[in-house]
């Protein structure tokens, strides 16, 4: 499988020849805006790191023949704007081109209370699994896991033990807008203790295609 990261949780997947599928193309990331033969794009919830709707008017007047991949709450949003969509969500598949796509996971992980826990779903393209902002467990063989790294609702602590309960081959990490060019250090606990549990994990160099 190909991976190129974009930029924080927007990354494209190519898990076959020519089936390229965008995910959560938002505000903290922009590299989108330039990407063209895209043929899907996944959200898994609202927020505005996710889903930044001028982004995706963008990503789909450069891609026309893309289509979107969401769950209600994001649907709402998605209606409003005149953006079509097909819903899959937690427990339900989707064929697209060959490439099995399956949602899982119907919540946002706690940051406080409730307070922005919103409807989010995550999804496995064929053997990838990317939880959005949650460490739902898909209950499937895992190959390579795009794993939340840092964020208000996490501790890196999470970060290794969610990837330790998935044991993907390989892992790259997500949700790291936050972590700025120094903080290095941040790095190398998933690195290490990953490592010693037999899992890859690898930094991806935004706007490169890596093969997986």
């Amino acid at each position: 499988m190909k991976i190129k990261k974009l930029g924080h949780c927007c990354f494209i997947a190519e898990p076959k020849t020519g089936v390229r599928i965008m995910t959560d193309p938002g505000a903290f990331s922009a590299l989108q805006l330039q990407e063209k033969n895209i043929n899907a794009i996944i959200i898994t919830h609202e927020h505005q790191d996710h889903l930044h709707i001028d982004s995706l008017k963008k990503v789909l007047e450069n891609n026309p023949n893309a289509i979107v991949i969401t769950n209600t709450a994001v649907g709402k949003l998605l209606d409003e704007a005149g953006i079509k969509y097909i819903k899959v969500e937690d427990g339900q598949k989707y064929d697209f081109n060959g490439v099995n796509i399956v949602g899982f996971g119907s919540k946002h992980a706690e940051i406080y209370g409730t307070y922005g826990q919103v409807q989010n779903t995550g999804y496995t393209i064929d053997s990838l699994c990317y939880p959005g902002d949650s460490f739902s467990n898909p209950n499937s063989k895992i190959d390579i896991l795009a794993l939340p790294i840092a964020g208000p609702w996490m501790k890196i602590k999470d970060a290794i033990d969610y990837a330790k309960i998935i044991k993907p081959r390989i892992t790259f990490p997500v949700h790291d807008a936050y972590i700025h060019d120094w903080a290095t250090f941040i790095w190398r606990g998933p690195e290490n203790f990953l490592k010693e549990a037999g899992i890859g994990f690898e930094k991806l160099e935004l706007g490169k295609e890596e093969e997986f």
